[in-house]
């Protein structure tokens, strides 16, 4: 390693505590509230293109996915569709917003280790109210030096995040479960990526893994990313 790693970056949803989960729960709810309108599969495809129609107006988050949901239940009901829906959708909305944080394995004590001897920045999107709310809940803000909360992560996202550090993305990591958000950018701002997947992941999230690139590592779980950076010192 010509460079040494001095800062790490963190994705917070699925990579640090479980988020995904909460996002197919309500949308099993969602098919079952539209069940008289549209087949399941149906309802997710136009769900899926509302979403993806609306990520530039709404960004990423809880409350754009439940205005997707209602624009969808609209749509597929010709405009019909009952008060009571909506209401239930939008307590669904709120339930997620309050659902209490659960770290993944080894999440707590490899944050807390890496802490001791990098600079570490939490890099992730979504609604910045929920962001903070979950990093809040999490016990791992007194760990992180930075938090950047974007709209969406692309290779200047991370020349910018890494500035600061001192090699710049060459002496950073981004450690995160999605290809597209985490892992592409990263190396196309020169910096290490460190690929975690994740048992659920939204589609939108989805990519070609880059295996063999120079800088690209995967691990199972963030247990084995201390053993990873001391490898890469010899």
């Amino acid at each position: 390693m010509s460079t040494p790693i001095t800062t790490i970056g963190f994705d917070a949803d699925d990579t640090l505590w479980q988020n995904e989960q909460f996002f197919q729960l309500t949308q099993e709810r969602f098919a079952e509230l539209l069940a008289e309108f549209a087949e399941p599969d149906h309802l997710m495809e136009r769900l899926l293109a509302a979403e993806r129609r609306n990520l530039g107006h709404y960004g990423f988050g809880i409350k754009g996915f439940v205005l997707s949901m209602i624009e969808t239940a609209l749509e597929v009901t010709e405009h019909k569709v009952p008060g009571e829906v909506i209401a239930e959708l939008l307590a669904a909305g709120q339930e997620m917003l309050q659902h209490p944080i659960h770290l993944l394995p080894h999440v707590g004590e490899t944050v807390a280790t890496l802490a001791a001897e990098f600079e570490l920045v939490l890099i992730t999107k979504g609604d910045l109210l929920d962001q903070e709310r979950k990093l809040a809940q999490s016990g791992l803000g007194e760990f992180f030096d930075a938090v950047e909360i974007v709209s969406d992560k692309t290779p200047a996202t991370y020349a910018r995040a890494f500035a600061k550090a001192p090699h710049g993305p060459a002496g950073a990591m981004m450690v995160g479960n999605s290809l597209k958000s985490d892992v592409l950018p990263a190396l196309a701002a020169g910096a290490f990526a460190v690929h975690v997947p994740h048992d659920l992941t939204w589609v939108l999230e989805q990519a070609e893994s880059p295996k063999g690139a120079h800088r690209f590592f995967e691990l199972p779980d963030l247990g084995g990313l201390p053993g990873l950076i001391e490898g890469l010192r010899r």
